[in-house]
């Protein structure tokens, strides 16, 4: 079986050979070959920088219209729902994904978010403030003025391993809907999404506009953070990383979007609908094995309830089928890489260490000798100052903790160095409604309610610093200006 092969980065509207060659991709379902990504340099990353600057200085896109912007990301939006077909393979050998997940939050959502940002590259740059008439001694006149919406400059996009292609196409489209120029940094492990979406828009917008650097190593994001050229740096992954990006954007006062961890708790009273909130709890496995940064990892359970809840979700576990995310019926598909594996096994193993029950799972499948797979796994009797209770874990791994009564739910939730989702279930609509609004999180979702795609997304705390998401998205990429006269 041949394998995808890139060795190519995009600077200044040229594909060209990356410094280092190439290195491995490999299929976390299989451990075998799933393509070869480019090695590029440093020099190189700090060159497509200059790029961006370069098209940002000649004007070829931050002069155009909002509506000319939008009408070419439409155009790169018609041409990935053109090729989408054939990058769900592709994106299930390097990311891991079911196939229900690759095809509808991996790659399509892309063409979704590309086309959003379409239309937002419509929205009117300036806001007239209403007047005012001067006042005070030998004032005369109208004061009048005009807040003006403008772009930032360049923007390095640095994107997670979870979602390669569907956050990258949040970032750019936002980005680029403002009129900014971007440098796309990939997570290591799967970037070959990445290229073939790079590949697409820069072929329908101006040179250099877009531009791709990757490599396995940190020194390619290090040279885009340092770098005199990058005005903003969006980035999403681990809050340990972020703080890193975080002090070297503060040299030179970078704008910044982070986007970071979480370890949301998911508030399950004993008046909510039993089989709904058993399903929900269940995504922390199915859904791309945990790792997503919104999952419902922190479980906490009305303690008269405390019992029959957790002992119907560990029988439930033993029915998902966990295997080769190509197979029809499986639900549960392997983490990225056997680094974040044994990551994974290293909290389950400290979580059994500090005391907690471990109801269900904690080991490798024994009937799947390849892939880094890990059972759905479920630890009972947590007490909120564990480890396994404290550190985002990214796995399919659940912590369930017990409270007492609706105080106690709301101390448990937000004693966490993190704040970026959480979750109410109840009969009761108002005290979900109550416990929401006293949840130190950027999302609450009650008794199941879909996401938004035009709500602000961001977290609290250690789980990020601004607000991405619809037109709070195009207000994060962009500057604001104020133009006051009298007349």
């Amino acid at each position: 079986m041949t394998v995808p092969a890139c060795g190519d980065v995009l600077i200044g509207g040229h594909w060209v050979a990356a410094d280092k060659g190439t290195y491995q991709i490999t299929d976390p379902a299989t451990e075998e070959p799933a393509g070869h990504a480019p090695a590029c340099s440093a020099a190189q990353a700090m060159a497509a920088a200059g790029a961006a600057r370069a098209a940002w200085d000649n004007g070829s896109w931050s002069a155009l219209s909002g509506q000319e912007r939008g009408a070419l990301l439409r155009k790169a939006a018609e041409q990935f729902k053109a090729r989408m077909n054939d990058l769900v393979d592709l994106t299930i050998a390097e990311t891991g994904a079911v196939r229900p997940v690759a095809v509808s939050q991996q790659v399509a959502a892309v063409a979704v978010r590309l086309a959003k940002f379409a239309d937002l590259a419509a929205l009117s740059p300036e806001e007239a403030l209403p007047p005012r008439e001067l006042a005070g001694p030998g004032a005369r006149g109208i004061a009048a003025g005009l807040v003006v919406r403008e772009p930032i400059g360049v923007v390095a996009c640095i994107t997670p391993f979870n979602f390669p292609m569907t956050n990258c196409a949040g970032k750019i489209g936002a980005a680029l809907a403002c009129g900014n120029t971007v440098v796309v940094k990939p997570a290591p492990v799967d970037p070959l999404g990445v290229v073939e979406l790079c590949r697409i828009v820069d072929s329908v917008l101006p040179p250099g506009v877009v531009n791709f650097v990757c490599g396995p190593g940190a020194d390619v994001g290090e040279a885009l953070t340092t770098s005199p050229n990058v005005d903003m740096i969006s980035f999403t992954g681990s809050t340990a990383v972020g703080r890193q990006i975080q002090q070297a954007a503060a040299a030179r006062m970078k704008r910044t979007l982070m986007e970071l961890g979480g370890k949301s708790a998911n508030i399950i009273f004993a008046d909510a609908d039993r089989n709904k909130a058993v399903a929900n709890a269940m995504q922390v496995w199915t859904f791309h094995s945990g790792q997503i940064c919104i999952a419902g990892t922190r479980l906490l359970v009305e303690a008269s309830i405390y019992d029959e809840f957790t002992a119907g979700l560990a029988k439930a576990a033993a029915s998902l089928t966990i295997g080769d995310p190509r197979e029809p019926g499986v639900v549960v598909g392997p983490l990225v890489s056997a680094a974040q594996r044994a990551r994974v096994e290293q909290f389950i193993a400290q979580g059994i260490a500090d005391g907690a029950t471990l109801a269900c799972g904690g080991k490798r499948p024994a009937h799947l000798r390849r892939g880094y797979f890990i059972e759905p796994t479920l630890f009972t009797n947590v007490r909120n100052d564990m480890t396994v209770a404290r550190e985002e874990i990214f796995g399919p791994v659940i912590t369930a903790i017990p409270f007492r009564d609706e105080a106690e739910a709301i101390a448990i939730a937000n004693d966490s160095d993190y704040g970026l989702y959480g979750y109410v279930w109840s009969g009761d609509t108002a005290r979900a409604l109550r416990v929401a609004r006293a949840l130190r999180t950027g999302t609450v979702q009650i008794n199941g309610s879909p996401m938004n795609a035009d709500a602000p997304f961001g977290g609290y705390k250690q789980s990020g610093l601004g607000r991405d998401g619809g037109r709070y998205a195009i207000e994060a990429y962009s500057e604001l200006k104020y133009i006051g006269w009298t007349a």
